[in-house]
């Protein structure tokens, strides 16, 4: 009986070992598993550039809209509740809306309404320069409004910027930090913001100071690693290019350690696919709020990561608007009619003239006319001889990296229009470069085709667009020698060497011309200048104001062409570009030396000098090779 008391208890003992061992089993399941890989979404934007309201394409359609962006937000979240949503910079200016940035803040108000939990910043954040910047994080906190943090982590106020302490002050009161932890779905993610080369040389008046972004970004994965962060995501205002070496964030993912996905702006990238370098995910969704990024990752501890899924979104008429933010963005409408046009005697909607065809962007790089930077230019010209006179011929200039927007067929209105002109920020401090006026001699505007000529390959934001002139050029003559023709329209003579032309050009196009002899390292020599030959060291004191003392912005000055044909609509002159900039291919070789300047002299005695030596090298090689050849015949003659 004790014997099989004693079986039994061994039994029981037996079977409490195997459900203990389950037990702990499964506690250790529960723990890999909970420690073990985790899913997680992002979604993303970036390059919104205030385009609060959908706009046109050339295929009649719409694209973009905040209210539309909601309403996708709102089914993306419903499908992962946990889901990020972030933003890579250049929220703001592109549209009228932006005309408030300093004062009410609508673009990081509205992302607030829009649920973003965190954006970077871009260039054009600072197109009011660091003070402007300033003063739009004090309207965002002072209007209590939810705000998306806003994460930068390499970009400060200068130290000899005279405005250094205020606008550090707002930052501090507006929440700019470096990067965030975020707690979400019992994840703890690491956000940072950064900017990037080209960007801050995009931006040269913001006042701020560069930090290498690699060395900022390292410090803050670092950091964030320290403090808990599992997943690191960089806000990175920098870019991709077909071009690696250009290609700033692919860059940046090769040189940072432990960043796990970069949402890339800067570039107006729409990556189909993310790009993938090392342990990084890169992911671009295009801008202009045409689409909405998504991207799901499963991960681990180790770093292990595998793309789930990867989509975009279009912004279009498929999606229902968010009533209430289509009630918002109407409220900024009113306030930018209200205010900022009332001056102007518009409004927002106004229809100034109507259009057969369309008036395409130029193609970035292409040497080519444009209807629409000819348009642009002819409006420059007529708005600077209207307060001018025509006592005196008038040269306008413009160029492709002012030209913001199309303007497609159909009816023209007033935000169309700013949408062309929208980038800058006049002396008066409101949006919108106002124009300017200068002297350049003969051979100064030469040298401006030629940057049209010579620069466009190599930075296409530098093509040009005149009024009051043609030109003609041949892409396959010597760099700086290209302009063949060039002279005043209804004359027939080329420009005179020595004498003062005037020029009318935006600010920033006038200013990018005071910098080309130091670009070009002084081969091409081109000083703005006033009516008595003094260089002008300062723009702001040549701007052209109308009649009752207001600046003459680039957009209005538009605008005022425009609506002069009103019903009649835009005459079909500018269907397609007139010849004014005539683009020659030809290999034809005397086109090719005809006119020759000392760049092209030099450069033909150099290759002549070069031709001559290899001459001389082959011919004494040759002379060796003979020398050779009889020794050895001579010697075999001896021999025998």
């Amino acid at each position: 009986m004790e014997n099989i008391c004693n079986v039994s208890k061994r039994r029981v003992t037996r079977w409490l070992a195997v459900l203990l061992a389950l037990m702990l089993a499964a506690v250790l399941f529960a723990a890999g598993a909970e420690g073990g890989s985790k899913t997680t979404t992002v979604l993303f934007t970036h390059d919104l550039h205030s385009h609060f309201l959908p706009q046109r394409d050339s295929q009649g359609g719409e694209s973009g809209g905040y209210a539309r962006l909601k309403t996708a937000i709102d089914q993306e979240k419903t499908k992962n509740p946990r889901a990020l949503l972030v933003d890579g910079g250049d929220f703001s200016i592109g549209s009228l809306i932006q005309t408030l940035y300093t004062t009410q803040a609508p673009e990081l108000r509205t992302m607030g309404a829009l649920g973003y939990d965190a954006a970077t910043v871009g260039n054009h954040e600072f197109d009011h320069e660091g003070t402007g910047f300033a003063s739009m994080l004090r309207a965002a906190s002072a209007s209590g409004d939810k705000l998306p943090a806003l994460l930068l982590s390499n970009y400060q106020p200068a130290e000899d910027n005279p405005d250094r302490l205020d606008i550090q002050r707002a930052m501090a009161a507006g929440g700019v930090r470096p990067y965030m932890l975020l707690e979400r779905g019992n994840v703890t993610y690491g956000i940072f913001g950064v900017m990037g080369r080209d960007s801050d040389a995009c931006a040269p008046s913001s006042g701020f100071v560069l930090e290498d972004p690699a060395d900022a970004a390292q410090r803050c994965v670092d950091a964030l690693k320290e403090q808990g962060a599992q997943f690191i995501i960089a806000l990175s205002h920098s870019g991709t290019s077909s071009k690696r070496s250009a290609s700033e964030d692919e860059q940046l993912a090769k040189k940072v350690e432990g960043i796990d996905l970069i949402v890339s702006g800067h570039t107006h990238t729409t990556l189909e696919q993310p790009i993938v370098v090392g342990d990084t995910y890169i992911v671009s969704a295009g801008p202009y709020c045409q689409n909405l990024g998504s991207i799901t990752l499963s991960w681990d501890e180790e770093g292990n990561k595998t793309l789930v899924d990867y989509h975009l979104v279009p912004i279009d008429k498929t999606l229902k608007p968010d009533p209430d933010v289509e009630e918002l963005v109407e409220q900024w409408k009113n306030q930018v009619s209200g205010t900022y046009l009332g001056a102007y005697g518009l409004s927002y909607d106004q229809v100034l003239t109507r259009s057969g065809f369309d008036l395409p962007l130029p193609e970035s790089g292409v040497q080519k006319g444009s209807a629409l930077g000819e348009l642009v230019a002819d409006a420059f010209l007529w708005a600077a001889r209207q307060e001018l006179g025509e006592e005196e011929p008038i040269v306008a200039i413009t160029a492709d990296g002012v030209l913001r927007a199309p303007l497609y067929q159909g009816k023209i209105t007033t935000s169309m229009v700013f949408d062309v002109l929208s980038m800058g920020v006049g002396q008066d401090g409101t949006s919108g470069f106002p124009l300017v006026t200068c002297y350049l001699t003969g051979a100064e505007l030469k040298a401006v085709a030629e940057v049209d000529a010579s620069v466009t390959p190599l930075m296409p934001a530098a093509q040009l667009y005149m009024a009051g002139m043609d030109y003609s050029f041949n892409v396959h003559r010597m760099f700086f020698n290209r302009v063949t023709r060039c002279r005043l329209w209804g004359d027939t003579a080329q420009l005179e060497d020595g004498r003062l032309y005037r020029v009318v050009s935006g600010m920033y196009s006038a200013q990018m011309l005071g910098a080309v002899e130091e670009k070009s390292m002084g081969l091409l020599s081109l000083t703005p200048k006033d009516a008595r030959g003094e260089p002008i060291t300062d723009f702001t004191q040549h701007i052209l104001y109308d009649s009752r003392g207001s600046e003459i912005k680039e957009w209005y000055a538009l605008a005022s062409y425009l609506a002069q044909f009103g019903d009649d609509g835009l005459p079909q002159q500018y269907a397609q570009p007139d010849g004014r900039k005539a683009v020659s291919h030809s290999w034809n070789p005397i086109e090719l030396v005809k006119s020759p300047n000392w760049i092209t002299l030099v450069t033909v005695l150099v290759l002549a000098v070069v031709v001559l030596l290899a001459a001389l090298a082959v011919r004494q090689i040759l002379r060796a090779k003979h020398r050779r050849r009889y020794g050895k015949r001579k010697n075999r003659f001896f021999k025998r």
